[in-house]
């Protein structure tokens, strides 16, 4: 299939990767023309100087940005270089209100569109091992879905447009959580005098188990930050999750006391820091 991908960030970069090594012939645009050029170096392919010309002629264009505006002004470039028939797939993590415009802006020139955010992280882009969680029709979602698996570990339409980008938001819902809880795990166990690594391994092959305690307790256990998912756009996320529980009813107390710790890390100098760093407000002196 003639495909696009827009926006070669940390997870799409090697998005796209997979796309052209499953065999579809792939244009890419970044605003950066230096990381373009590197991806068509390292995969093949070829690159574009706009975003219209990355796009055309394209049956599926997927795109991985940063925010809402950004995701508009995509978009906006995007639709003007389709025929009917083709399928926007949105990447990015966004607001369900930004999944439900596009859907609609797409679907008046005969184009379909699904917000399709992901979940893995960078090993999991570069693994092709993403969970993918997609709003849209039926049809849509089946066109694209065989594309999609290039790099999906686990992908499932979620319901109509909107429906991805919530169900993400459970997911970092979710997240949050969790890394408060290890984290607090951590801080306990060493004012216990207790030996990290032993606690680890007693307590997460039971109950407390979690990607989080298996993948991050030792580099949080060292105040190792410098990689993963940055804090700066955890907050992004939560912000939207906020955003909705304040139109849908939904109360998230724990949800927003732990965005406020995000916003003491980012105060100590962490916006870039993974969020595994949540302990470090706990250890700072």
């Amino acid at each position: 299939m003639k495909t696009a991908f827009i926006g070669l960030g940390v997870m799409g970069f090697p998005m796209a990767g997979h796309l052209q090594a499953a065999g579809h012939e792939v244009t890419v645009y970044n605003r950066t023309a230096e990381k373009a050029a590197r991806w068509v170096a390292e995969h093949g392919g070829k690159s574009d100087p706009t975003i219209a010309g990355a796009s055309k002629g394209a049956r599926l264009v997927a795109l991985c940005v940063g925010n809402d505006d950004d995701v508009r002004a995509v978009v906006a470039e995007i639709l003007p270089a389709l025929e009917a028939g083709a399928i926007i797939v949105d990447h990015t993590t966004t607001s369900a209100v930004v999944a439900r415009e596009m859907a609609q802006l797409a679907a008046a020139r005969g184009v379909g569109f699904l917000d399709a955010p992901v979940s893995g992280g960078q090993a999991g882009a570069q693994n092709g091992q993403l969970t993918i969680m997609v709003g849209g029709d039926e049809a849509t979602y089946a066109t694209a879905e065989p594309v999609l698996n290039v790099y999906a570990k686990a992908m499932r339409r979620m319901g109509p447009s909107g429906a991805g980008q919530l169900t993400k938001m459970c997911n970092q819902i979710a997240i949050a959580g969790v890394v408060q809880g290890v984290a607090e795990a951590l801080h306990f166990a060493k004012r216990a005098g207790l030996p990290t690594d032993d606690v680890l391994a007693a307590i997460s092959k039971g109950a407390a188990q979690s990607w989080q305690m298996e993948n991050r307790w030792g580099t949080m256990s060292r105040g190792e930050f410098e990689f993963g998912f940055a804090v700066d756009w955890m907050r992004k996320d939560l912000g939207i999750a906020l955003d909705e529980a304040a139109s849908n009813g939904a109360t998230l107390d724990m949800t927003r006391m732990i965005d406020g710790f995000y916003g003491e890390v980012q105060a100590m100098g962490g916006s870039r820091w993974d969020t595994s760093s949540l302990v470090a407000r706990l250890e700072k002196p």
